[in-house]
């Protein structure tokens, strides 16, 4: 056409065939993935309201990780609001939903609330899986997510996170994961839940916050 002759498809296309000439076609790629269902985003019940005046109320959850020598070390830890504590916590040399589950079923076996919790992510794959969904079902427990993109929404995570790497990784690479999750354990066992001192707390580590809330309400359920 471009040369000012006209000729229909189908005769250009029988000629071709006649001299065995064949177009360069793109080739398909093959899915890598079977087809399913979509992972759906469940609405921000937490609407950065960080402020909660009871336990195992609203938790929230994140995913950081850590260098070492021998490849990244992936840190999941959940968080309940109300004290800062971090209720549960698992380390992994992957990301996957299996380090998000662990930390989570720690949290649930620790506390073992009696109602409903609502739990707060991001919109990871990991927090979206059906594994994780399974797990939130089967705990009685609420999926939130922040809106994507938006670090404001779980803005807790993020600041833990923050004061972890700044007070326990620092700059240093450690030579094995195992040396890694050996650091991890004691910051948040015997230093952040047990003596770290918080301004939103009064200055009061999460165990000495919870263990007065507990007190006080024992006292006003004997008077």
């Amino acid at each position: 056409m471009a040369s000012g002759i006209l000729i229909n498809k189908k005769r250009v296309a029988r000629l071709m065939g006649e001299a065995k000439l064949f177009g360069a076609g793109v080739k398909q790629k093959r899915s890598r993935h079977k087809k399913g269902q979509r992972h759906l985003a469940h609405p921000n019940h937490l609407g950065q309201c960080f402020n909660v005046q009871e336990p195992n109320r609203t938790w929230v959850t994140d995913i950081t990780y850590i260098k070492t020598h021998e490849g990244w070390l992936y840190l999941a830890v959940v968080l309940d609001l109300f004290s800062r504590k971090v209720a549960g916590w698992a380390t992994s040399h992957r990301m996957t939903t299996g380090v998000a589950l662990k930390a989570l079923e720690m949290a649930t076996f620790r506390r073992k609330p009696h109602h409903e919790v609502i739990v707060h992510s991001d919109q990871g794959s990991q927090y979206s899986s059906y594994e994780w969904q399974a797990l939130l079902k089967k705990h009685n427990l609420i999926p939130s997510m922040s809106r994507r993109g938006n670090c404001y929404d779980n803005a807790v995570a993020e600041s833990f996170f923050r004061t972890f790497k700044r007070e326990c990784v620092k700059k240093q690479i450690y030579l094995t994961r195992e040396e890694a999750q050996s650091d991890i354990f004691y910051y948040i066992e015997m230093f952040y839940n047990s003596t770290k001192r918080h301004s939103y707390l009064g200055y009061i580590s999460p165990n000495e916050f919870e263990k007065r809330y507990n007190e006080r309400i024992t006292m006003a359920t004997q008077n």
